[in-house]
């Protein structure tokens, strides 16, 4: 149901969907009952029909009945849901899968810097690729994410991803996710956060193969190209210094 309102775009979007549509079902299906006994208590007991209300203690078991099994009937419904929640939960918090790559995520005010692997995957190392509000990604593959924040608490949210995560100032927190659907989609930050919250918009990039591999090159030879710049300047520098 959730995934006609907004697309699902992670392995565990659709088991946290699923906890949704069973608070949905449950929560409704009680609504419903309870409404329904309302109103008709309404038109049963209407003042025309019974002119003099009856005092009711509630000691009798035949009138205590009325509150007890609906009451054990809705904690097995929390139960169930219940089990799902810790089930998801533990899927998607605590069993992290073991990662193909990992991407550094830095919250502040207002803007998001996403620092990925380059192409040795391993993240501090000379080819990492530095971007602001772009996280570019791979379909298919399993991300460990490190999340910092630089001032302010700050919260991580990819709603195509059904994740949200608090970055916390002083902290890294450890996550994961695996995109399934390839496409652009929206970064939010979900944590009020400053005067600057509502601007605080990134993109994510979920490529194939192929558009990775051209995006990743085209960041590595602009990265290449920068520092042989550097380089060239340092040592013009240098030059000059010693005339």
């Amino acid at each position: 149901m959730m995934e006609l309102i907004i697309e699902q775009a992670s392995s565990f979007a659709s088991d946290i969907d699923f906890i949704i549509l069973v608070i949905v079902i449950l929560g409704g299906f009680w609504l419903f009952v309870a409404e329904f006994v309302f109103f008709y208590f309404l038109y049963k007991y209407r003042r025309s029909n019974n002119p003099k209300a009856a005092y009711i203690t509630g000691e009798k078991h035949s009138e205590k009945k009325w509150i007890h099994w609906p009451h054990y009937m809705v904690i097995a419904c929390d139960i169930f849901i219940i089990f799902f929640a810790i089930k998801a939960w533990y899927n998607v918090k605590q069993d992290l899968p073991p990662a193909d790559d990992t991407v550094r995520i830095v919250g502040q005010q207002w803007a998001w810097t996403f620092v990925h692997s380059g192409p040795d995957k391993q993240l501090g190392t000379f080819d990492d690729i530095t971007t602001v509000d772009e996280l570019h990604l791979k379909k298919g593959l399993v991300y460990h994410f490190k999340l910092e924040s630089k001032d302010v608490l700050h919260s991580f949210s990819v709603p195509v991803f059904r994740l949200k995560q608090d970055a916390v100032p002083g902290r890294v927190i450890t996550g994961w996710f695996k995109p399934t659907k390839s496409g652009t989609f929206d970064v939010q930050c979900a944590e009020m956060c400053g005067i600057g919250h509502g601007a605080m918009a990134a993109k994510v990039h979920i490529h194939t193969d192929s558009d990775y591999t051209y995006w990743e090159n085209k960041q590595t030879k602009g990265h290449a190209q920068k520092k042989l710049n550097q380089q060239t300047a340092n040592l013009a520098n240098n030059k000059s210094g010693d005339l």
